[in-house]
């Protein structure tokens, strides 16, 4: 199984922060790679479109309110990857309420690619994701 996660420092409270990106179904508020999300069940699954119009099914695994994080497994999605399971986690820093750390996760099993591609594949829908909230954030 392969993994790799991501973490940024961002300009907003650790409050602030969940506040946008901890809703199930808030990536198009933050995520310029998802434009569009549909909540499905009662909130614990959502069908996500990215710009190319493709699909993207993910389910809620794990929330965590106090602990300000979720869990996610893709259902169905363009990426050779199966075993797949996210979570994205926003953390204070000590000493400071003015920002916090967001770190975004993932493990799972290539499939039809190597290893290191789909860690480069993730690593930077994380990356560029994080940096697209920064963006907002400091807007």
């Amino acid at each position: 199984m392969a993994s790799t996660s991501v973490s940024r420092i961002v300009p907003a409270s650790p409050d602030k922060v969940w506040s946008l990106i901890g809703g199930f179904d808030a990536l198009p508020d933050w995520l310029p790679y998802i434009p569009e999300s549909t909540a499905l069940e009662g909130g614990r699954v959502r069908r996500l479109k990215n710009p190319e119009g493709e699909v993207i099914i993910e389910r809620l695994v794990d929330f965590n309110e106090t602990e300000r994080q979720y869990s996610y497994a893709i259902l169905q999605a363009p990426f050779p990857v199966n075993g797949y399971v996210s979570t994205l986690r926003v953390h204070a820093v000590p000493g400071r309420d003015d920002v916090a750390e967001i770190q975004w996760s993932g493990r799972f099993n290539p499939a039809n690619a190597t290893e290191q591609e789909v860690v480069d594949l993730f690593t930077g829908i994380y990356a560029d994701g994080l940096d697209a909230l920064h963006a907002t954030l400091a807007g």
